[in-house]
């Protein structure tokens, strides 16, 4: 429905705010956002919830990721529910960062 949809001032503001939530994560380290993550703060960081850790499991196992790409997807993961303003890792920021990965590589 086109009165549903989100206008490019909301879609600014949006990504804006989810960058202030990054900032603020990252104060005091060298961090800037969640892609300049290591595998370290990956793991301080992306709190998933059940259903998301599992889906993210299924997926990992079903696609053959590499270590790499699992962190890639935790990050996207993370970047998504700051767009939605969640705290946690949702189901839901899982699916769609699985969606985004490059098809043929692990």
């Amino acid at each position: 429905n086109k009165d549903d949809a989100e206008t490019s001032k909301q879609a600014r503001q949006r990504v804006e705010d989810a960058r202030g939530r990054q900032l603020s994560r990252f104060e005091g380290t060298t961090l800037a956002c969640n892609a300049d993550m290591g595998p370290a703060q990956v793991k301080d960081v992306c709190a998933l919830q059940d259903g998301a850790r599992g889906l993210l499991q299924q997926a990992t196992q079903q696609l053959q990721l590499s270590a790499r790409a699992f962190h890639r997807i935790l990050k996207l993961s993370r970047t998504i529910a700051d767009l939605s303003a969640a705290e946690h890792i949702e189901v839901s920021h899982v699916a769609e960062a699985v969606q985004y990965r490059p098809r043929g590589l692990g």
